[in-house]
């Protein structure tokens, strides 16, 4: 069994709005039937030091997306051929079907509202690219903050979007097509 981890229990301190889980996404419905994300365990301890080096800064981590199975990568890219450019082959597997990906923001411990980026989450432009020079002066300041935040902890951003973070060695994990529900069921993994 894959060693996936819930971050609700990894930190219970983490704002889990799982996106794909509801029709607030770029395909415009849920694709995963509950509002769970999971992580390699390696990640996920390193997602927990991320958490606290942005706490001591007065902000929370927001988590959009982590472990995706294969199916969903498969479904998007058969789906949604106009956003190929943006979009994992199958053929290939996706670092989210790795369980070493994952999407977030930021929140203001504070208010509890959500800061704002340069690009809203999911947007396929060059405003989603980390180095975009548009957007306001706080904007751009919350994103490179964000950035500091994970890659201190052994994560690197993806060339075209603010909220996607590697962990280190996610090309030696295997693409994984493990269903939510069967995650703590050995016996139902599966490989695509």
């Amino acid at each position: 069994m894959p060693d996936l981890v819930d971050l609700a229990q990894i930190d219970p301190r983490l704002k889990l709005d799982i996106r794909y889980a509801d029709s607030n996404n770029f395909a415009g419905k849920a694709v995963y039937p509950a509002p769970h994300g999971y992580l390699h365990r390696d990640a996920a301890h390193a997602l927990r030091r991320a958490h606290d080096r942005a706490q001591a800064q007065g902000y929370g981590l927001q988590i959009l997306d982590a472990y995706r199975p294969w199916q969903v990568t498969r479904y998007f890219w058969e789906h949604f051929p106009m956003h190929r450019a943006f979009l994992a082959d199958p053929e290939l597997g996706s670092r989210h079907n790795r369980g070493c990906a994952v999407d977030l923001t930021l929140f203001d411990l504070k208010s509890g509202q959500e800061v704002e980026m340069p690009s809203p989450y999911d947007e396929f432009t060059e405003r989603a690219h980390p180095g975009y020079d548009g957007g306001t002066p706080l904007q751009r300041q919350m994103r490179d903050t964000l950035r500091n935040l994970m890659e201190a902890e052994g994560f690197s951003i993806h060339p075209h979007e603010w909220w996607h973070f590697d962990y280190r060695g996610w090309e030696h994990h295997p693409v994984l097509d493990i269903d939510f529900s069967d995650l703590n069921n050995p016996q139902k993994t599966k490989s695509p």
